[in-house]
Parts: structure tokens; sequence; C-alpha cells
């Protein structure tokens, strides 16, 4: 037991070390352009290895989006205690989410990689919508439907309308090159989103 227990724990490790490099790999050159074998040798293993890991590239790819998808949300979501008063849990969730979202290059390029290897891969908008997108809305709709004092009729709306307008502050701040067409700073963004509660 205890020998198949480290033996599965190598595995994980030799995984996460060819996810690692399979980011690399897929950020800089994208799903068309990246290899098995530029990927085996940015993870530092040898390719028989990466297919005893991952079938071909796509799995690898699927396998990326939902390591990068897990990581957003926990970055997101993980250190945010959605408990207390509202306006302040809400004020630090939309402020750490931002300052979040903004520093996170790879993010900003795992995002247009998903979105330009959408119609290729319908499904992995889906699992990207399942893995942060659902799980972000549901916590902070049962937050706001936790909160009467809010005065929200309709909390999934409302959850869909924050996460909305940090979304697009993203996409116009971050993904594409908006900043010197519609600059917004994130803590004035926050501020905003805030009042309007």
């Amino acid at each position: 037991m205890v020998g198949e227990s480290a033996a599965k724990s190598r595995f994980d490790r030799k995984a996460e070390q060819i996810l690692t490099g399979a980011t690399q790999v897929f950020l800089q050159r994208g799903y068309e352009r990246a290899s098995m074998d530029k990927v085996a040798k940015a993870s530092g293993v040898s390719k028989q290895t990466l297919y005893s890991h991952f079938a071909d590239k796509e799995a690898l790819f699927v396998a990326l989006v939902d390591r990068m998808s897990r990581r957003r949300l926990e970055d997101s979501f993980g250190s945010q205690s959605l408990k207390g008063d509202p306006k302040q849990v809400l004020s630090a969730l939309a402020r750490a989410t931002l300052t979040q979202l903004s520093a996170d290059e790879d993010y900003h390029d795992f995002v247009r990689l998903v979105i330009a290897e959408s119609k290729r891969f319908p499904e992995l908008v889906e699992k990207f919508m399942l893995t942060v997108t659902r799980p972000s809305l549901m916590r902070l709709s049962d937050f706001l439907a936790d909160s009467p004092e809010l005065g929200f009729e309709d909390p999934e709306a409302t959850a869909h309308v924050l996460l909305g307008a940090v979304v697009f502050f993203m996409l116009t701040q971050e993904i594409m090159p908006g900043k010197a067409v519609l600059p917004m700073d994130a803590d004035r963004l926050a501020d905003a989103l805030v009042a309007l509660l």
C-alpha cells in the first residue's frame, strides 16, 4: 500500500512537471504550433514519459485548461472568507480579484488561448465555465442570498452583474489593449461596485 502511494505521488509530481512545461509552450506558441516534442523538452521529460501521462496533445491541452481554471478559482476565492459584513466582504473580494486579474499575465494569455481555441474545442469553454465561472457565480450568489440586509430580490442575477463587471474589466484592460482607450483603475471599479450595493 505504501509503495502504491509513493508511486502515485511520483506520477502526480511528474504530471505537474509536464503541465508546467506545457503551460509555457502553449502560451508562447498557441495550440496549433505547440508540439509534444516541445512540451517534452520544456518539461524536462522523455517523450515516453510524456505519453505515459497524456495520450496526445488534445488530452494535454484539456488537462492544462482544467489546471489553470482551478488555480484561478482558488486564487480568487481560496483566501477570501465570504462571511461577515456584506459590504466589507464584497469590497475585499472585488479588490483582491481585480488586483490578481490585473497582475496575472499568464492568465491573460491563457484566456486569449481558450478564446482562440473555443471554436475548435467548444468543450474547453464548457470546462472553463464549469470549473471557474459556475463555482464563482454560485459562491457569490449564495453569499448574496445569505445577506438579506442587502435586499436583492434575485441574488443569482446580481451575482451575474457583479462578475460581469469584473470580466468586462479584465477583457478591456488586460486581454485586449484597451487601457489607452477605456482606462479604469481597479480600486475605482471596486468602489463603484460596492456603492451600487
